[in-house]
Formats: C-alpha cells, sequence, structure tokens
C-alpha cells in the first residue's frame, strides 16, 4: 500500500513538472510572436545570441555535413550500380539524407553545442541573479526574466538550426550532383527533374514542419525545463532537472521523426 502511494505521488510530481515544462513553453512561444521581444534593449542581446550560437557552429556543422555526405553518397551510388538500379540512386540519397538525416543531425549538433550549454547557463544565472520582490509581482517578474534571458537564447538556438539544415541541404545536393555527373552541366536537366520530383509540395510541407519542429524542440524543451523551476529559484541547481530536459527534448526528437516518416511514407 506505501509503495503504492509512493508511486502515486512520484506519478503526480512528474506530472505536474511536465506541466510546468509545457506551460514554459507555451509562454516561451507566445513571448516569441511579440513586439517588445526584438525591441532594445533585447535586441542586443538576441544579435549577441545569435552570432555566439550560430556562425560558429556553421564551420564545423558544414565539414561534418559534408563528409557525411560523401561517404553515404558514394555507397548508395556503388551499392545501386552494383544491383543494376543507378537510376534510383540520387533519388534515394536526396530522400534518406537530405530529408531525414541532416534535419536530425542538425538538430542533436545545436542541442549538444548550444541548447544543453546554455540551459545549464541559464539554471546557474536563475539561482544567483534571481529576481526578488512582493509575491504579488512574481508572475510579471518571471515573464520578464523568459523575455530577458530565456528568450533571446531560444530564437538564437531555432535560427541556428534553420541555417545548418538549409546549408547542409544545398551543399549536399550540390555534392550529390558532382559525384554523380562530374563537372558537366549536361546532367542537369535530368537532376533537377529528380530533386522536382522528390520535393513534391507535400515533402516540403512535412519537411518545413518538422525543421520547425526540431528547432522548437531544441531551442525550447532544455530552457523550459529550466524556466519551470523558477518556483525553485533560490535553490542550487538540480542535475536531475537538466537530465529529465534532455530525456525529454530526445523524445520530442524521436516523435517528430516518426510523424514525419508517416507523413512522407505512408
Amino acid at each position: 500500500m506505501a509503495s503504492a502511494q509512493a508511486a502515486l505521488q512520484r506519478w503526480r510530481l512528474q506530472a505536474r513538472q511536465a506541466g510546468d515544462v509545457v506551460l514554459a513553453t507555451l509562454e516561451l512561444m507566445a513571448l516569441a510572436t511579440t513586439r517588445a521581444a526584438y525591441a532594445a534593449p533585447r535586441s542586443t542581446a538576441l544579435a549577441q545570441h545569435l552570432m555566439r550560437n550560430t556562425w560558429p557552429q556553421l564551420p564545423g556543422f558544414t565539414v561534418l555535413a559534408a563528409l557525411l555526405g560523401l561517404v553515404l553518397i558514394r555507397i548508395v551510388v556503388v551499392t545501386a550500380h552494383s544491383y543494376g538500379l543507378s537510376q534510383y540512386a540520387l533519388e534515394m540519397v536526396v530522400r534518406v539524407l537530405v530529408l531525414e538525416l541532416l534535419p536530425l543531425l542538425a538538430a542533436l549538433f545545436v542541442a549538444l553545442r548550444c541548447s544543453l550549454p546554455m540551459a545549464d547557463e541559464v539554471a546557474h544565472r536563475l539561482h544567483h541573479h534571481a529576481p526578488s520582490g512582493p509575491p504579488a509581482d512574481d508572475a510579471h517578474q518571471r515573464l520578464r526574466w523568459l523575455a530577458d534571458e530565456v528568450l533571446p537564447r531560444a530564437l538564437a538556438v531555432w535560427f541556428s538550426v534553420w541555417l545548418l539544415v538549409a546549408v547542409s541541404a544545398l551543399m549536399t545536393l550540390v555534392l550529390a550532383y558532382g559525384l554523380v555527373y562530374g563537372p558537366t552541366p549536361w546532367g542537369w536537366p535530368a537532376y533537377t527533374h529528380m530533386v522536382g520530383r522528390v520535393f513534391t509540395p507535400a515533402v516540403l510541407v512535412v519537411f518545413a514542419l518538422k525543421t520547425l519542429a526540431f528547432s522548437l524542440a531544441v531551442g525550447v524543451v532544455p530552457l523550459a525545463s529550466v524556466a519551470a523551476q523558477w518556483p525553485r529559484r533560490h535553490l542550487p541547481p538540480n542535475r536531475a532537472t537538466e537530465l529529465q530536459g534532455l530525456v525529454r527534448m530526445t523524445g520530442v526528437l524521436l516523435v517528430v521523426e516518426v510523424l514525419s516518416l508517416v507523413g512522407n511514407y505512408h
């Protein structure tokens, strides 16, 4: 009986924590649609986070995506040629690499390099520089803190994911053409026809929605997990909270990837 009550209490605590994370996520998304989030002095902080968390990641991820693309394109082309399926090689490369692997790889790369370290930074800033005031102003202080400290970092992560996906996708399409056709321009009509056949309007919508969901998951979930600790802001940062944010983010990424696969290949 005691064990059942303890399990029920743990379940209620986890449900309440998940509800706090969802609330913080919705608040961040709502703040992102307001003009005040992009007005000075917040615009200066946003620009600083964009520069710090976007451009330094671009060269490393570009090299990583290029190496991955070279290896996978070569493997797919050689394997398809050995089985007499050369006409399907490029289409398979575009579908697997551009539509599926690169968005997930970009989201994980940004999460490890930007989102998770920023969540740790926000947790420490919340503990050491937590605003204080009358309890009646607590909700206003929380929204102000979200707009000043959390939202610029989340927007920087969103932009970083979109930029890395766009750059790596274009680079992969160029690499695929170069590895198959070489420097000649005569393969361009067939190649563009194949790319157009793959990127149908429905596929483009799913691709854009998946990239948006990935950027939101990476940019919001870890930071929202920290923002949910506002009532306990005077306590030292808890590593278990950061681990829960990582688990929630990974779960959201997996769910989005499964849904995108269902949408593309149902």
